[in-house]
Order: structure tokens, then C-alpha cells, then sequence
């Protein structure tokens, strides 16, 4: 009679023990993005597209290198021509200061469109010789540049190539220009983890994701292969999630792999490969994809950190990087807590002077988020920071704000 409870008593603890692992896994088997959402087409009828870039109040803009122009679309579905003669821009991001940056092939530059129509010239050459052919850019949120610098679309061909190498730049917020590595042979893509201590670049021909460390937001270091595109093709544009996933424009469409390198799916294009993607929309959750002659869209985000009530399981307390990042006008702050503590979440000028208090209450341990709308404050472009209190646990992050 006792063995016969001893042993009830032992399976039953043992399904308890199973279901609560089952449990668990299935929480975190939960994948952060819908590979099932539809890709839509939303503009055609160009030559090349490239270099999406979002921005609220204006739209998406993009490069048509073949037609050197860049156009502009709209959510009423309206395509204008934003610029007449770009000299084939590539890659287009936006400066801290609201203003159009872009790699020019056509004059083998990084240039900055300011806002009376004139252009600057932010970088031609290096030691004395011409660029090959800027493709992609990266702004860093001190508002330093990074760009890739391959050399298969040099304007009359690579008999005019001066360079020994394709490199990866980086010009910093005074203007100086440093080559931050040459050992790739065709440096395409390029992007940062969330919180900037990554930097990601494919090498296009070879279809290989690189790493490295950034090092004092200057240096990068310990280079290692994340993963690699297996259908024959090149890799292209690249951009990341508030999850960290990389999403890499490739052969058929945009590839996603997890920072740690783990493949995780891919968004198929109806026709033709990706040449870029970029966030966009109010909430930065919606991925713009370029390709061929066309432009696309898809919403792939379900993260966890949408539920509100805190009813995930937690290991640890945990700030994570706002996103968008820069933003206009509003963000997403997302924080983990184990404990039920008194929470407080506030922004921070670069004074010191707290402008905003999101949170201060009594919360239970789960996934959280908060929002920070620009709207409900006068504020200039520029950083930001924001705390998060959670009984002994404290933790600040860096935010950019652009106009």
C-alpha cells in the first residue's frame, strides 16, 4: 500500500515537473516574428530600386539608381519624384538633425541633402584616392556614419577604380574619415544590434553575414561569421528589430536570422530578390522592401513585449533598447521584472533634467512597454536617456530623437 502511494505520489510530481517545462517552452518557443503575414506591392513600374527610408510627415523615400532619382510614396498610395537628379543615390538614411544622407555612386560620395536644396560633400576620398562606389549607410546615435564602400558599380567600370580595397568607413559627428576594415571583397549591408555594441555588413557576392564589437563607438573588433545565405545570389541591404533579428534583402526576398546567427525564416518576394528593407510607419513596425522594379511591405513583428498585463515568465530584469531608434515621433520602451517592486520609468535630457515620467507604480514581474510620444513635449532633435527603477534593479539607455 505505501509503494503503491509512493509511486503516485512520484508520477504525479513528475507530470507536474513536465507540464511546467511544457509550459515554459511553449512561452518561449513563441517566435518574434510572423513569417506568415503577406508582403504586399504597393509601388512599380521603376528600373532599380533601393535604399528605403521612412519618415513621419514626409513618407518613404527611395532610390531608383538606374533613373538617378528618388522617389516618394505616401499612404494615400501617391508616387512623386522627391529629387530629379540624385547621381544614383544607394543607400538613404536620415542625419540627427532631420536631413537626408545618402551614398552617391554617381560621384562616389556620402552626401547630405540640406534642407535649401543644396548638397554637402561629408566624404569623397581616403588618403588622396577616390572612393569606389558608397553603397549602404548607418547613422550611430552620436551621429557618426558608416558605410560600405564595394566597387561593382564604380561609374565606367573598375578601370577606374584608385582604391586597392572595398572597405567599411566611418565618419565621425566632426568630420573625420577612418577605414574601419578592408578584408571583405564586397562590403554591402550594414547595420547595428540594438544597442550598438554590434556591428553587422555582408560581404554581397559571398552571401556571408559578418560581426564585430564596437569598441568606444570607434573601433570595430573580433570579426566572426554569423551566417550565410544558402541560395546562390548576392546579399544586399540589412536592418534589425527591437529583438535583435538581422534582416538581410537576398535572393528571392528578405532573410531573418536571430543574433545569434539561428536562421529563422524568410518573407518571399512574388517576383525577383530584395535589394533593401528599412522600418517604417508610426510604429516603426512596418518592413519596406525594395526589389527589381518594385516596393513592398510587410507587418512581421508579434514580440512578446506587446502584452501589456505582465503575464509572461521572467528570468531576469531587463531594459531593453527603445525602437524605433532614432525616432520621430514616438517609441517603444520595453522592460522585464521578476519581482513585484515599485517601478518608476522616466526620460532624461543630457543635463540630467527629467522631462518625462512614463511609469511610477506597483507592477507584478512580466513583459512590459511603454511609449514615448515627442508630441506631448516641446523637445529638440538630439539624445536622450531613459531609466528604469525596479526595486535594487536600475538601468539607463541612450535614445535619439530626430525632427
Amino acid at each position: 500500500m505505501n509503494n503503491q502511494r509512493f509511486l503516485s505520489i512520484f508520477l504525479i510530481t513528475a507530470l507536474i515537473i513536465i507540464s511546467s517545462q511544457l509550459h515554459t517552452s511553449c512561452i518561449y518557443a513563441q517566435p518574434s516574428v510572423n513569417f506568415t503575414a503577406p508582403v504586399q506591392k504597393i509601388a512599380d513600374g521603376f528600373t532599380f530600386v533601393e535604399g528605403p527610408v521612412w519618415k513621419d510627415g514626409v513618407g518613404l523615400l527611395f532610390s531608383d539608381i538606374t533613373r538617378a532619382k528618388i522617389y516618394m510614396w505616401t499612404e494615400e498610395d501617391s508616387i512623386t519624384v522627391f529629387m530629379e537628379r540624385s547621381d544614383s543615390t544607394n543607400g538613404l538614411t536620415y542625419d540627427l538633425e532631420g536631413r537626408l544622407v545618402a551614398g552617391q555612386m554617381g560621384k562616389r560620395r556620402i552626401v547630405r541633402f540640406e534642407n535649401d536644396g543644396t548638397q554637402t560633400d561629408l566624404a569623397s576620398t581616403y588618403q588622396g584616392k577616390r572612393f569606389n562606389s558608397p553603397n549602404d549607410l548607418v547613422v550611430k546615435s552620436d551621429g557618426s556614419i558608416f558605410f560600405t564602400d564595394p566597387d561593382f558599380n564604380i561609374p565606367g567600370g573598375k578601370a577606374k577604380k584608385e582604391l586597392s580595397f572595398n572597405g567599411i568607413f566611418r565618419i565621425s559627428p566632426s568630420g573625420n574619415l577612418q577605414l574601419l576594415d578592408s578584408s571583405l571583397d564586397l562590403p554591402n549591408g550594414i547595420c547595428f544590434s540594438p544597442d550598438e555594441t554590434k556591428l553587422y555588413v555582408n560581404d554581397s557576392q559571398k552571401r556571408i553575414i559578418y560581426v564585430w564589437d564596437l569598441v568606444n563607438d570607434s573601433t570595430i573588433a573580433n570579426k566572426r561569421e554569423l551566417n550565410r545565405i544558402s541560395t546562390p545570389g548576392y546579399a544586399d541591404g540589412m536592418k534589425v528589430d527591437m529583438d535583435g533579428n538581422i534582416y538581410c534583402a537576398g535572393p528571392t526576398g528578405i532573410w531573418v536570422y536571430a543574433s545569434d546567427g539561428t536562421y529563422l525564416g524568410k518573407f518571399t518576394l512574388p517576383a525577383g530578390n530584395a535589394s533593401n528593407c528599412n522600418w517604417g510607419d508610426e510604429d516603426g513596425k512596418t518592413l519596406y522592401i525594395t526589389g527589381g522594379t518594385s516596393v513592398y511591405r510587410v507587418r512581421p513583428i508579434i514580440t512578446s513585449v506587446e502584452n501589456k498585463q505582465g503575464n509572461n515568465i521572467q528570468h531576469s530584469f531587463e531594459l531593453h533598447q527603445n525602437f524605433p531608434n532614432p525616432f520621430n515621433p514616438s517609441t517603444v520602451i520595453a522592460w522585464n521584472i521578476i519581482n513585484p517592486c515599485f517601478v518608476s520609468l522616466r526620460i532624461y535630457d543630457t543635463i540630467g533634467s527629467c522631462i518625462a515620467t512614463l511609469v511610477e507604480e506597483y507592477k507584478t514581474p512580466g513583459s512590459y512597454y511603454s511609449t514615448f510620444d515627442i508630441n506631448n513635449y516641446q523637445l529638440s532633435s538630439g539624445i536622450y536617456f531613459y531609466t528604469l527603477n525596479a526595486g535594487s534593479f536600475s538601468e539607463t539607455k541612450k535614445m535619439v530623437y530626430l525632427r
